[in-house]
């Protein structure tokens, strides 16, 4: 990192506020969270704004759809690389490891020496990993590409956020986050059809070769648009609590991983009983942190803690329809790979269209009320969905499916913005840190659990999951409305 220009200045060259004798001093090591100062949020000046949202919708857009398409082409890396299904497993598996075990140590380092500098250097190691990918012609070599590539998105994702509130005003917040949302939202919707598309004319190297020309562009416009952090956290990093944080998360996603596969119960034991223990530990020396790496003290911040809850229960919700509505389409109702394509389409169309609407209005008006009625909607849709008969028209498939990504795209900006708003300013990297893990944290739990209801009941399988994602979705919107407080009182975000 050391590298990238000094990030002492902001975006136009001006001193930052943390080196000027002037500006207000650095977060003491014994400061507890305090709610965030909106006046003091200026944000960037168009168009330098527009700019530096450009280079963080391009890294998220990167980060999010390259952990959702190299899912479509495992049977082809396998045969060309003549590795068993198996063992190609692990080209997905080794991704999804290194960035979930990352995200929260690497938010706690953006809090401490930049969002903008993390931001790059995951950009930059993305990208270079990226070209690894593109030459690899071992699954081993693949693999390693592939955690090192993980390692660069997690940079990326784990601060992009916070730099979203660097980079907008805090009267314009929500429609930042709006934007931020959408894409992800897309990125992880559009993923498989993306890569269906992409391996009918080219060959599987071109899924990663594509991203090294679009994240050369990104850091360069970055280097030049990207805000520096007005405050930063003087607290010294915790190497031992970043150890701790990637063996509970590790252990975790291999027990829910196994639990969805079939592990043996003794491995599965212990993989849970070993984070369980860990993760005790970890929960421990984080209370004694004055800003801890897992954000604990932010998590008692009740607008927080429940964002936190809604966000999970929403993309456990999300990737159980996913996971489950191919398989509905294809062997329940009979229907071909683009056919079934088409008809998923409406749901991230629907996002598209509702989320920046959300973002306007989540400005003004609470977040669980917003949230509350989006995952209503989101709610009805997958129950609507799971209720069709055998044979129904394409028009019945397609209103349900816009009706569940109006849903979905209604509640996101606002419980992000709302989860974003309730952190101080200088601890915007563990809020964003804690907003991605929450997201893959309910993508994981959504794929295991439709593995589950897969090996438990395989007739009925998909729409089994279709009426569990209907209760997740509802539980979050019940959740979300608990947010919800007196006209006045500091707890409404508006």
């Amino acid at each position: 990192m050391s590298a990238l220009p000094p990030d002492s200045t902001d975006a136009t060259g001006s001193p930052d506020a943390a080196s000027s004798p002037r500006a207000s001093p650095r977060v003491s090591r014994a400061s507890p969270p305090s709610a965030p100062t909106s006046a003091t949020e200026p944000g960037l000046a168009v168009p330098q704004r527009y700019w530096a949202i450009l280079v963080v919708a391009l890294g998220v857009t990167l980060a999010v759809l390259d952990g959702a398409i190299a899912n479509v082409a495992l049977p082809t890396i396998a045969r060309q690389l003549q590795a068993s299904a198996a063992s190609s497993i692990w080209v997905v598996n080794a991704y999804q490891l290194a960035v979930t075990i990352s995200l929260l140590p690497l938010a706690a380092l953006g809090d401490r020496i930049g969002y903008r500098r993390v931001y790059l250097a995951g950009l930059m190691l993305f990208t270079i990993a990226s070209l690894g990918c593109t030459l690899a012609q071992s699954l081993p070599t693949l693999a390693l590409a592939r955690v090192i590539q993980g390692f660069g998105a997690a940079g990326i994702v784990s601060v992009n956020t916070a730099l979203v509130r660097m980079i907008y005003p805090s009267a314009h917040l929500g429609r930042g986050i709006a934007l931020n949302t959408m894409v992800v939202a897309i990125a992880s919707a559009l993923g498989p059809s993306v890569a269906s598309a992409m391996l009918a004319i080219a060959s599987w190297p071109w899924l990663f070769a594509v991203n090294v020309p679009i994240g050369l562009a990104a850091i360069v416009i970055g280097l030049k648009a990207l805000p520096a952090n007005l405050s930063r956290n003087d607290a010294p990093y915790d190497y031992l609590s970043a150890l701790m944080n990637a063996f509970v998360f590790g252990l975790l996603i291999f027990a829910v991983d196994g639990l969805g596969q079939g592990q043996a119960w003794p491995q599965l034991t212990a993989e849970v009983l070993g984070a369980l223990l860990i993760g005790y530990f970890f929960v421990r020396r984080q209370l004694s942190q004055p800003a801890p790496l897992l954000p604990v003290d932010l998590l008692k911040i009740p607008l927080f803690a429940l964002s936190i809850g809604t966000s999970v229960c929403s993309f456990a919700a999300q990737m159980l329809a996913f996971v489950s509505l191919p398989f509905w389409l294809q062997d329940t109702l009979g229907l071909s790979q683009v056919q079934t394509g088409l008809l998923i389409t409406p749901w991230p169309l629907a996002i598209v269209v509702t989320a920046p609407l959300a973002g306007v209005l989540s400005d003004r008006i609470s977040a669980g009320w917003l949230g509350g009625a989006g995952l209503l909607l989101l709610s009805a849709g997958l129950l609507l969905l799971a209720t069709l008969g055998a044979h129904p028209e394409p028009m019945d498939i397609t209103w349900r499916m816009a009706l569940c990504g109006a849903g979905f795209g209604l509640f996101q900006a606002p419980n992000n913005r709302a989860m974003l708003a309730a952190a101080p300013r200088e601890r915007s990297g563990g809020a964003s840190g804690m907003l991605s893990t929450a997201r893959l944290t309910g993508q994981t739990l959504g794929a295991a659990l439709a593995a589950l209801i897969f090996g438990v009941a395989p007739l009925h399988g998909p729409t089994v999951a279709l009426y569990v994602a209907a209760g997740f979705a509802l539980v979050a919107a019940l959740v979300s409305t608990l947010r919800v407080t007196p006209r006045g009182s500091t707890g409404l975000v508006r």
